[in-house]
């Protein structure tokens, strides 16, 4: 079993390799893997020293599974190259999320669904898997109308850019721009380029992967994407609308018995989600569940997740897992 991991020393390359030490992932052989300004660069891994390589270094070596986190557009250029040579590629990028051919996977989802033909496996965005996690036992249940997020999203989404500026504004220095405005003490109502229709990408995002993971275009989803200073995780502030009568016991019993999910709601004892203690955890956390007083059939709620942990490696990590046990 071989693995290669693309983007070994980025951000996320660098938790995946947590992960994966900490999941205990069988493999014989691990392939890192990086840019050629990082090729020759030594990175350790449960003791061991590695040389990052290439990628047509690493695409000659024919690893098993590679696990890509190094942009979309070295996505689009290698991961055909690497699935015509019988890898199974998980992509945490955006590049294939879309594509009407690639299955878009959260493990506790639809992983069910992979098979050993599918060669090119696309990872959700960071701020829609921790939605799809408690939307779909709800979905499943309840039937939902209509959704409408508002995000808080942490810097660690951008990268280590963003994180320079942060610390550079808090220290009071100069340094290179992530954003277009400080992030230090601010909230920024801009998450991704702008489209033509005043969205930005990251809430077309949450639309059209939600709709694809769940498997039903006619849910309404209006999503506003807010960035903030805050390095632990995403936050998601969520009301919901059902088709069908609930009661506020039932929506707590179902989300205290999903997988990968954890429900912190007591505010009796101000228990509620929040990235600080989210921060280096797999699991989506849940509180403020509560009805909407406003309109019948609805409710509110507030979920937290580590963006960098289940909003990426763990995820991409997880269907590796996967793949291994069921299908190669």
């Amino acid at each position: 079993m071989k693995i290669a991991v693309v983007g070994a020393t980025g951000m996320v390359g660098k938790v995946m390799l947590e992960v994966l030490a900490e999941r205990k992932i069988r493999f014989d052989e691990l392939i890192l893997v990086a840019s050629e300004r990082s090729v020759g660069k030594k990175v350790s891994f449960q003791g061991t020293y590695y040389s990052v390589v290439g990628l047509n270094e690493a695409l000659n070596l024919n690893p098993d599974i590679a696990l890509f986190s190094a942009g979309a557009k070295t996505s689009l250029e290698w991961s055909s190259k690497f699935a015509d040579k019988g890898t199974t590629v998980i992509d945490n990028s955006s590049a294939w999320r879309m594509n009407p051919k690639i299955k878009l996977i959260v493990p506790e989802i639809n992983a069910s669904t992979l098979n050993s033909n599918d060669k090119i496996i696309a990872n959700p965005n960071c701020s829609t898997i921790q939605l799809v996690m408690v939307l779909h036992p709800l979905h499943n249940n309840f039937n939902i109308n209509r959704v409408v997020i508002s995000t808080y999203q942490s810097v660690t989404g951008t990268g280590v850019k963003a994180l320079n500026q942060l610390e550079n504004e808090y220290q009071k220095k100069s340094g290179e721009m992530a954003y277009p405005y400080q992030i230090h003490q601010n909230a920024i109502p801009h998450c991704d380029i702008f489209l033509d229709n005043d969205y930005t990408k990251e809430e077309m995002k949450l639309i059209n992967e939600t709709h694809k993971i769940l498997n039903d275009t006619k849910i309404g989803i209006s999503p506003t994407a807010v960035r903030i200073p805050v390095i632990g995780g995403h936050s998601e502030s969520v009301n919901i609308e059902f088709k069908k009568t609930f009661q506020i016991n039932e929506i707590r019993e179902l989300l205290n018995n999903t997988k990968g999910v954890v429900v912190k709601d007591n505010p009796e004892n101000n228990i509620y989600p929040m990235p600080f203690y989210a921060k280096d955890k797999d699991d989506v956390f849940v509180g403020r569940i509560r009805k909407d007083e406003s309109k019948s059939n609805a409710i509110n709620l507030w979920i937290v997740s580590d963006n960098l942990r289940k909003g990426a490696a763990t995820n991409t990590v997880q269907i590796a897992e996967h793949i291994i046990s069921n299908i190669l």
